[in-house]
């Protein structure tokens, strides 16, 4: 516990993770697309994700989705986002963030797959931040030690990282890349605020998953709009 309140008194930081970890998938997607089609690509890059990652964040959208689903009251939505079996909303969800990821990775182009996935794993840390930043703690637990830990501060020196990585990555495009996983987070916000009136850890795991997405959805279609090098 010592170890996590130091880690999330420092949460500015995880772009920083981001960029190793978008590093890592964007050189697996250059050596699969030596020997692989783009769609196989994709399959590898998608599973190499969740190998590297784990799977917290996804069960987070799952249990996220299944309260949103949920009919009643805010009671009965809390209740059945912290149901640990999966219900419909979660498995829809699931199915859909994988298609969008699998649509997104096979659809960009080949040399510009490995900066989209750089660009795409700091947005989506980086939303992380700003989930947690503007969000206000609903139950105990890990989520509430972010939420409680992050405020305006730290997402501003977040912001500024991922801005740096992002424009030294993809240029402009980078920077727009970044700004629609923040917008999209920002929506999470308020979605978790209508239905809840508060957000927890599920909240900010659901973030991660949705801004990645996102991002790559960005990056692919204003690729051919945006410049995406600083010269």
């Amino acid at each position: 516990m010592e170890g996590i309140e130091a880690l999330m008194s420092h949460v500015y930081v995880f772009p920083l993770v981001g960029l190793v970890l978008g590093a890592i998938l964007g050189g697996i997607a250059f050596l699969g697309d030596l020997v692989f089609p783009s769609s196989l690509v994709a399959l590898l890059v998608t599973v190499a994700i969740y190998k590297l990652c784990g799977i917290n964040h996804i069960d987070g959208l799952a249990d996220f989705a299944d309260g949103v689903i949920a009919h009643g009251s805010r009671e009965k939505k809390i209740q059945a986002m912290k149901d640990v079996a999966l219900g419909t909303g979660g498995g829809v969800f699931i199915a859909l963030m994988l298609i969008a990821l699998y649509a997104a990775i096979s659809s960009s182009p080949s040399w510009l797959l490995p900066l989209f996935l750089v660009a795409a794993e700091v947005s989506a840390k980086q939303s992380m931040i700003c989930f947690a930043a503007f969000s206000r703690s609903l139950q105990k637990g890990f989520g509430q030690i972010m939420i409680e830990r992050t405020g305006r501060r730290e997402f501003l020196m977040g912001i500024a990282i991922s801005a740096a990585l992002c424009i030294l990555v993809l240029g402009p495009l980078g920077l727009a890349v970044l700004l629609c996983a923040q917008l999209a987070a920002l929506y999470m916000v308020r979605v978790a605020n209508r239905n809840f009136g508060g957000s927890t850890g599920d909240g900010i795991g659901a973030a991660n998953e949705i801004c990645r997405a996102v991002s790559l959805a960005a990056a692919l279609t204003l690729w051919e709009v945006l410049p995406w090098t600083l010269w």
